[in-house]
């Protein structure tokens, strides 16, 4: 995304680090296949003995076993397809069961309002989840400054209502391989910024 006007800013700490690397990873596997370079780093990662280790551990052994190839092909069955993919990564489509829905229109409005404009070159529908991801990253990490009370917002009105079951869906959908644990580490993420937007109420 880009921004109708430059903001600047600075993660507060490095919780808000992780938390902006976390989200950016997501949204660059869900814009596009990963290539061979970004197998090769993410069959580098390692976990840890918590749940979301454990999920960046199973992706890790998963990369590794995948090539460039496998991956764009994954990627193509599942989100792009011939007609359309075995998932469509849309808000509307999630809450209403129709794409460019009221769900796209509350979205534009808001990213008018935090200043953020689509960027060049870029013809997917804003609402699709890498979008809403990278919007977060940015905000987590301080490009865009915007307080803990507008992050909760944005998250609780575009994320929170139809994430987890996208997360759920792409783990169980027939083509998943390597991206089966990034279902998991993405549903996590979800949850736990649930938990800690509720807690900061």
């Amino acid at each position: 995304m880009d921004r109708s006007q430059p903001v600047t800013g600075s993660a507060t700490d490095n919780v808000d680090l992780a938390r902006s690397e976390q989200y950016r990873f997501l949204a660059r596997l869900l814009s596009k296949a990963p290539d061979a370079a970004t197998l090769d780093a993410m069959a580098a990662l390692k976990g840890d003995s918590t749940a979301l280790g454990q999920a960046f551990g199973a992706l890790a052994d998963a990369a590794a076993e995948t090539d460039a190839k496998a991956a764009e092909r994954e990627y193509f069955e599942l989100f792009v397809g011939v007609g359309r993919g075995e998932l469509l990564p849309y808000a509307s489509f999630y809450l209403t069961g129709f794409l460019n829905e009221r769900p796209l229109a509350e979205l534009r409005g808001d990213l008018a309002r935090l200043g953020i404009a689509r960027a060049e070159g870029r013809h997917e529908p804003e609402d699709h989840i890498a979008l809403l991801c990278e919007v977060m990253a940015d905000m987590a990490d301080g490009t865009l400054a915007m307080d803990a009370e507008t992050q909760a917002a944005f998250f609780k009105s575009h994320i929170a209502p139809w994430a987890a079951q996208f997360f759920d869906d792409l783990a169980v959908a027939p083509s998943a391989r390597l991206y089966r644990p990034l279902a998991e580490i993405g549903r996590l993420i979800v949850d736990i910024e649930s938990r800690a937007f509720q807690l900061a109420a």
